[in-house]
């Protein structure tokens, strides 16, 4: 037998193949990395220097959350204390230091089990997230005016939420091995670094990059326990399980989504239950609390209920939105199993979490955060993630100038109802496209970029290259039958793909 080479007579080519390098591939790219001396060179190139992509994306996330903390210098400075108005004329809102008081932490309440005065009994945020929010008024002093210890709430919180930036853009680096360098389209994402800081929404989208991350390195168990404690803090993260499902479902992977399925449902219990036993009211709060609440910012559902004299009531608005969800999910299933190859795991879970936002009865602007790190793994393509960008930035301007226009009384200071309405059909229109260009990369995987570099599912895991079992329409009759990766499977099978992206077959 053969002895194994050693590490040192061994070139690194052979462990690791060369990553892909966007200015080498896409023209804006290559275009935009002028500013910064051109087209990436050999430096760039992991193990080559100290300043690795990981690294490099990484301190740039951090650069641009900074930034995103120096536009709220307005607000910081008095906007959130001073003046209806000014808070929103600066586009410097945040959730942060209005509920510091509003949720009965500058008192010293327990989230869940103590009642808080004003129009919120209790808390209403996933259980997770209100001991983030804790956590943060642990770090806060006690001493000062209301207003000075605010602003530490506010600080304390932008701390913890940097860390989850820096997370986020570290796992997506991370998830597809060869295309490090995609990062940057979350390091830069100019939404991304606003709208950081609104609310809390980063700690779940933190814990959802990581469960990709784990998925990708076919650790189907940890993935799945980071996507329940991901859920325990926000709701979306668990539709990540219906692509899981539909995915191993073609390619018989059931032990896979097993482990994760159980996971996924053991963290959120562990996070859950005891809230649960001891303080049900407050825990079921943001359960009743999103039932209830009308159609609010952002959705199309807003449109109609202000172009109307008889507005849909609230239960008849979720009762449609749930059935456009589910028309939603059916279609992204049947997607999966009838396209001609099997999607990747990234861009079934942006198509899921883009019908959601789409169909929901409520978007607020640090929404766009669930799909940044989802849109730069679905579809890596800087023109298309910038004029998606483009159309969220000006959502983000819109609401808050409408906001403004709401609450300056006679002034009418901003963007009125009608102006409102184009801004939220520019945040709709630019979802849309960025779903129309990651459903026609499965449908002609030859566009997709990831693919076109010679990978079949980076992000994957135990999917990535795996045969088919199951598939629905032509392509069950176009390719020959073959056995599963393992041989075990019954029943027809067939291989997935007409071949290899890259090999000019696809």
């Amino acid at each position: 037998m053969c002895p194994m080479p050693s590490a040192e007579s061994t070139p690194a080519s052979v462990h690791e193949p060369e990553p892909v390098r966007p200015t080498r591939e896409d023209a804006v790219a290559a275009a935009g990395s002028e500013l910064i001396g051109g087209p990436v060179g050999r430096r760039a190139l992991p193990g080559s220097s100290w300043w690795t992509p990981v690294r490099v994306i990484a301190l740039v996330a951090i650069g641009m959350f900074a930034l995103g903390l120096v536009q709220k210098a307005p607000c910081y400075n008095g906007a959130w204390f001073f003046g209806a108005s000014s808070q929103y004329t600066h586009a410097c809102y945040s959730d942060i230091p209005h509920l510091y008081q509003g949720r009965g932490f500058a008192d010293g309440l327990v989230p869940y089990f103590d009642k808080i005065s004003g129009d919120m009994e209790y808390l209403e945020y996933p259980v997770l997230t209100g001991l983030f929010m804790e956590v943060a008024s642990w770090l806060t002093p006690g001493s000062g005016s209301l207003q000075d210890q605010a602003q530490w709430y506010w600080m304390a919180n932008a701390g913890m939420l940097m860390v989850c930036a820096a997370v986020i853009a570290v796992c997506v680096t991370r998830t597809h091995v060869r295309r490090p360098w995609d990062g940057l389209l979350v390091a830069l994402a100019p939404a991304f670094a606003l709208t950081a800081t609104i609310n809390w929404d980063l700690l779940a989208v933190a814990l959802t990059a990581a469960a990709m991350l784990m998925w990708a390195r076919s650790r189907p168990l940890a993935a799945g326990i980071l996507l329940g404690l991901a859920t325990a803090a926000k709701l979306y993260p668990f539709l990540l399980l219906g692509p899981l499902l539909v995915l191993c479902w073609r390619a018989g992977r059931w032990r896979e989504f097993g482990k994760a399925l159980s996971g996924a449902a053991g963290a959120w219990l562990v996070v859950n239950v005891p809230v649960m036993l001891f303080a049900f009211d407050g825990w079921s709060k943001f359960y009743t609390f999103s039932q209830e609440r009308g159609v609010d910012f952002g959705s199309f559902w807003l449109i109609i209920a202000q172009n109307t004299t008889d507005p849909l009531s609230t239960d008849t608005v979720n009762t449609l939105a749930l059935v456009l969800m589910v028309l939603c999910c059916g279609g992204i299933a049947a997607l999966a199993l009838a396209a001609p190859r099997r999607p990747r795991f990234a861009q079934l879970a942006f198509l899921i979490i883009a019908a959601f936002v789409l169909t929901n009865k409520v978007y607020s602007p640090q929404y766009v955060l669930w799909l940044v790190p989802l849109a730069a793994l679905a579809r890596p393509k800087w023109r298309d993630f910038l004029v998606w960008q483009a159309c969220e930035v000006a959502y983000f301007l819109g609401i808050w100038l409408y906001l403004a226009y709401t609450t300056s009384g006679d002034a009418h200071k901003g963007l009125p109802t009608e102006g409102y309405h184009w801004a939220v059909g520019v945040h709709l229109l630019g979802t849309l496209y960025l779903c129309v260009m990651v459903v026609r990369d499965i449908l002609m995987p030859e566009r997709d970029p990831v693919r076109r570099t010679g990978g079949d599912d980076p992000s994957g895991g135990v999917l990535d290259d795996a045969p088919d079992v199951f598939v629905l329409g032509p392509v069950a009759h176009s390719s020959p039958r073959a056995s599963s990766a393992d041989g075990a499977a019954a029943g027809p099978q067939v291989e997935w793909g007409a071949g290899r992206a890259g090999d000019g077959s696809s």
